[in-house]
């Protein structure tokens, strides 16, 4: 069954997105963490050490941030281009319930 996808709501969308860069950004946190606290430590910069780490705590609420900024904006273009265009089209299939 064919279906179009002719709106998007763009503040759910940017949540969506937010939620996800900030989820995605965790993955990377450890290990920039290590890296940038021990590599400032090894050249002997103590107080360097301390904001990297402070940044690095601090990134995913960064990017979840950027991710709401710009699921709002990807949002809204795509319903004007949708306007324009019909929209995405795609198809759906009904699945049979587990037995």
């Amino acid at each position: 069954m064919k279906k179009r996808l002719r709106h998007v709501a763009p503040l759910q969308c940017g949540i969506v997105l937010a939620t996800l860069y900030a989820l995605v950004s965790l993955v990377f946190v450890p290990v920039v963490l290590v890296v940038a606290v021990f590599g400032n430590l090894w050249r002997g910069g103590a107080r360097h050490s301390i904001l990297n780490g402070i940044f690095v705590v601090l990134f995913p609420v960064f990017y979840g941030v950027i991710g709401f900024i710009l699921g709002v904006i990807v949002a809204a273009v795509y319903n004007l281009a949708a306007k324009w265009t019909g929209g995405l089209e795609f198809e759906t299939t009904d699945l049979r319930p587990k037995t």
